[in-house]
């Protein structure tokens, strides 16, 4: 493996059950012997903690461009602190959502201009650009119910509508970026999970 570390993002819709596969993935990289660190978004500092909370938080009003200022923040915190000193270490980070997310969510699914986004995560991450993402794709209106069996955060709770917008936005941005994301169709845990590792190894191979 090339010595510079490895960035993988998962990514998905509400409910669609990327950080379940994100964690069997970790243990898939434990049984596997690699060394990585597991970090989440919005999160994983301590600054980025307390931002978490105030974005998650359904009983906050937050607009949209707040919104979009929180994550970034939290995200900018996230790769100079803990990001961009793993990788140069060669360990393999894997995160439970990155820059895709915030594109979908406040790009596509709250209406900020995409090229607003792609500027900042131009002055953000340089070097901090995924190298792989696993998609994890399916429709919002079959992620109702597994939405409805849990306390759901402020973006949990947008409308299905909402949903659909994002994962459309999702969708846009994977056709665009071929060579880097993988668009894994949601089914059991445990068949998303194998198509996951499948589609890993044969990205592994060519990156030794």
């Amino acid at each position: 493996m090339k010595k510079r570390g490895i960035i993988i993002s998962f990514e998905g819709i509400d409910g669609c059950g990327k950080s379940t596969q994100a964690k069997l993935f970790c243990k898939y990289l434990d049984k596997k012997g690699l060394d990585y660190v597991f970090l989440n978004e919005p999160g994983g500092t301590y600054t980025g903690e307390k931002i978490r909370k105030i974005l998650l938080d359904s009983k906050n009003n937050i607009c949209p461009l707040t919104e979009l200022f929180l994550y970034l923040a939290s995200r900018s915190q996230l790769v100079e602190e803990l990001i961009r000193p793993y990788i140069k270490k060669g360990k393999i980070v894997v995160l439970d959502r990155y820059i895709d997310s915030t594109t979908a969510y406040q790009g596509y699914g709250r209406g900020i201009p995409l090229k607003l986004i792609r500027y900042i995560h131009n002055l953000l991450l340089r070097d901090s650009l995924p190298d792989i993402t696993f998609l994890i794709d399916a429709p919002a209106k079959e992620l109702l119910s597994v939405l409805k069996n849990k306390k759901r955060d402020r973006i949990e709770k947008e409308s299905v509508e909402f949903q659909k917008k994002v994962r459309d936005g999702y969708l846009h941005i994977a056709r665009h970026e071929k060579k880097r994301i993988r668009v894994i169709k949601r089914k059991t845990v445990l068949l998303t999970h194998k198509e996951i590792i499948k589609k890993w190894e044969r990205f592994i191979d060519g990156y030794k």
